[in-house]
């Protein structure tokens, strides 16, 4: 009950999970997670990350402005924690499905969401994420082959979804 997808091109799989949890939100579905939205800022700088909480109906900015000329990453740790914990939160409400925009390089260092991951598999809780090819085989040693890959299309996600929601 763990399905992923592995999008080609930057921001495809955010969008592609954005769409997917409209639409389930949209049709009643309870959902725990977050899902990325990223906002284009001036020219010459980068766009600003956002995580929209499914649950909470919150969105957190998790990214911070470091400058015009920075290099270094721009991720906001405390603010992606909030979005966590505010996702852990509603895995106790029994979500239908619990979204996770990535399973990224915080998670392939032990944090971010990968708590969420591993309480929503626990609960019984079906998880859909997004792997870049970079990460997949840090992703594959932590789910030890328990996830199933999705094809990085709306249709082929939404169904997967379908199939595991419980009556």
């Amino acid at each position: 009950m763990l399905g992923y997808l592995v999008a080609e091109g930057q921001g495809a799989a955010d969008r592609l999970l954005f769409s997917v949890a409209e639409h389930l939100l949209a049709d009643g579905w309870f959902l725990a997670g977050a899902v990325q939205a990223n906002s284009e800022g001036q020219p010459m700088s980068r766009c600003d990350m956002d995580l929209h909480v499914l649950a909470a109906d919150r969105v957190v900015r998790i990214s911070q402005n470091l400058g015009m000329h920075s290099t270094g990453c721009r991720l906001d740790p405390a603010s992606l924690e909030t979005a966590v914990g505010l996702a852990e939160t509603a895995l106790s409400k029994s979500p239908h499905l619990c979204v996770v925009n990535k399973f990224g390089k915080t998670e392939v260092d032990g944090k971010g969401f990968r708590s969420v991951i591993a309480e929503a598999i626990a609960r019984d809780i079906p998880v859909l994420t997004s792997v870049s090819r970079g990460n997949l085989g840090a992703f594959n040693f932590f789910v030890d082959g328990f996830g199933e890959e999705i094809p990085a299309d709306f249709d082929s996600v939404l169904k997967w979804c379908h199939a595991q929601k419980k009556l």
